[in-house]
């Protein structure tokens, strides 16, 4: 991933989980709180409710594919946490991408998004 870095110590996913605001779909939880620096910061977290190992680095793998080919779109500054629910052992890569990018329109972190909404305020004023 270009511009992101991984969360990786128990402390820091702790202070995501704990102030920061969480969002859920039926593959993914997400919680995103603001870091203050240029750059996000991603954290997975599979737990062996999942699966086995085989299955969990599988998820892990689809999350990070469909987060990586979507970093282009995203706002930067954001520490992101992403939670796999045992369903997503049964979802394909296809699932996970609209789950993931459904949790990012949530929290307004598409760049995307922000420019639809400006052209939608710029057609209702030229009317």
């Amino acid at each position: 991933m270009k511009f992101t870095e991984s969360l990786k110590k128990n402390f820091q996913f702790r202070y995501v989980y704990n102030r920061g605001r969480s969002i859920a779909n039926r593959h993914l939880v997400m919680y995103v709180i603001k870091n203050g620096t240029q750059g996000n910061k991603l954290g997975i977290s599979v737990s062996k409710k999942v699966g086995k190992s085989v299955v969990r680095s599988r998820v892990t793998r689809l999350i990070r594919e469909s987060y990586r080919n979507m970093e282009d779109e995203l706002r930067f500054g954001y520490d992101i946490v992403i939670i796999a629910r045992v369903i997503c052992k049964e979802a394909t890569y296809q699932d996970v991408n609209v789950s993931l990018r459904h949790l990012l329109k949530k929290h307004q972190l598409l760049l995307s998004q922000e420019s639809k909404e400006v052209g939608k305020e710029d057609e209702k004023e030229e009317r």
